[in-house]
């Protein structure tokens, strides 16, 4: 936060990008540095100015945070280092270190709202974050992203406001912000009317916020009219938080004290995550923009995350937490490889990508690996949370195979329209006199295919996300028991 308006002082051609990466490296590595702590078995509590909770703000960080902040800050750091060309192509010079300083603003909203221990803070951040993202999403050349701005911005004035009305309802019976103390404190509230309003609230503000299906009319358009390198970093991170915020608030605080709230929950999320997954996955089967197609994915994708989290089991929060980080690999990757695709082809209509794997054959084969990890061949970071799910769905009871076949069934689909992109790029023939070799940038295709690697690294080698996840299902698990 510190380093936003130190880089808008940042004007000679590329210092702005400079200082941003620097930055946002600089997080990353202290996101690092608190995972390994935290592997040790060290949770890292914060009290702001000496004062302890609940009396001043806490930051804290444990399994859960650690992989989450991973997430947020390895995307941050990743999309930055490889942003430089293609920001350099979709934005003038002039306006540069403005739209870095908004993008460090992002990021360090997204990293405060999953350090935050306070409830309100977590809405400050939240706030910090949503500003920001209007900035980076309006701020391409295309003027088609006004109107996608406009409404991502009322869909996130609701949400933050459903959460902030939910906040003060809680804080009205309990007297506390802190997380921690508000599950304490609620055991003790006579009258359970307005926390059980308080949990609609929140639950349907931040549904808005991580576009859960039938909520997530703003994302599509959003992530296809922001320049490419801003859909990289929000779509690897922006939702998960919000989705990590939900599961977090649900478990730690209403759970713990609220008789039949996982019940509650159950309801209420798992059709919603079966709708999101199959619906989703239907139309990106028919849609025609690359960048589109893989947006809407993407719900299909956050379904998979609410669906683990609605079986209230071990298990299940297991595969959901796990599905946070390999889905952040996977379709981080994707539009990086889109990104690499939009430099040489700035219709990525799939009509117009005939014959891009002769011309671009190491992008090409990025966006491929990236593919298998979505629909999760095995040996990729995605077959890795899609087991884990389908072994917890056939623990969740008699419904066990039915949730089985809705993720097999979409896993199908997504074969489907990652085989159509497939097919656009290798099997369709180049416009003529567009068949010369002409690659990305190196420094976006190394970013692209660095992230490639690193899901199959984790298809392979899946320790240190895995032990995230199931001490994170643990923690969790216990305060719904």
């Amino acid at each position: 936060m510190l380093s936003a308006p130190l880089v808008v002082l940042l004007q000679p051609r590329g210092l702005a990008w400079a200082g941003a990466t620097v930055a946002a490296l600089a997080s990353f590595a202290i996101a690092l540095a608190l995972t390994i702590a935290v592997l040790d078995g060290q949770p890292q509590v914060y009290a702001m100015g000496g004062w302890p909770a609940p009396y001043g703000i806490a930051l804290g960080v444990d399994a859960f945070s650690a992989l989450v902040l991973l997430v947020v800050t390895g995307a941050g750091a990743a999309s930055l280092l490889a942003a430089r060309p293609s920001i350099d192509q979709q934005i003038e010079q002039e306006r540069q270190p403005l739209f870095y300083s908004a993008w460090l603003l992002g990021l360090a909203g997204l990293v405060g709202i999953v350090v935050s221990a306070d409830a309100f803070n977590i809405f400050v951040f939240m706030e910090i974050s949503s500003l920001a993202s209007y900035i980076l999403i309006a701020g391409g050349p295309d003027r088609r992203a006004l109107p996608a701005v406009f409404k991502y911005l009322i869909m996130g004035t609701i949400g933050a406001t459903f959460y902030l009305i939910g906040v003060g309802l809680i804080y009205m019976m309990t007297g506390t912000l802190n997380l921690a103390d508000m599950e304490a404190r609620i055991g003790d509230v006579v009258d359970m009317n307005p926390i059980l309003v308080a949990a609609g609230f929140i639950t349907i503000g931040l549904a808005l916020k991580a576009a859960v299906f039938p909520l997530h009319v703003w994302l599509p358009n959003a992530y296809t009219q922001a320049p490419h390198m801003v859909t990289v970093f929000l779509a690897a991170c922006a939702t998960k938080v919000a989705l990590y915020v939900l599961i977090r608030f649900d478990y730690l605080v209403f759970q713990a004290k609220l008789a039949d709230h996982e019940v509650q929950f159950a309801l209420f999320a798992m059709p919603l995550a079966i709708l999101g997954i199959l619906v989703a996955s239907a139309v990106a089967m028919f849609e025609g923009n690359l960048k589109r197609l893989l947006a809407t994915s993407s719900v299909a994708q956050i379904g998979y995350i609410l669906l683990g989290a609605s079986f209230v089991s071990q298990a299940g929060l297991s595969a959901s937490v796990m599905h946070i980080f390999n889905h952040a690999l996977a379709k981080g990757g994707l539009f990086l490889a889109v990104a690499c695709l939009a430099y040489h082809y700035r219709d990525l209509r799939l009509d117009q990508l005939g014959g891009a794997a002769a011309r671009m054959p190491w992008t090409c084969a990025a966006l491929v690996v990236c593919g298998f990890s979505l629909i999760g061949i095995p040996g990729t970071a995605g077959f890795i949370s899609k087991w884990l799910l389908i072994s917890a769905a056939l623990e969740s009871g008699p419904w066990g195979w039915g949730l089985v076949a809705v993720i097999l069934v979409s896993s199908l689909m997504a074969v489907v329209y990652i085989w159509r992109i497939v097919e656009a790029v290798y099997f369709r023939a180049a416009v003529e006199g567009d068949s010369q070799p002409a690659e990305a940038p190196l420094q976006l295709l190394l970013v692209t295919w660095l992230v490639a690697l690193l899901n199959i690294f984790f298809g392979l080698f899946p320790g240190v996300p895995l032990e995230l996840a199931n001490s994170t299902a643990t923690l969790l698990a216990g305060f719904a028991s």
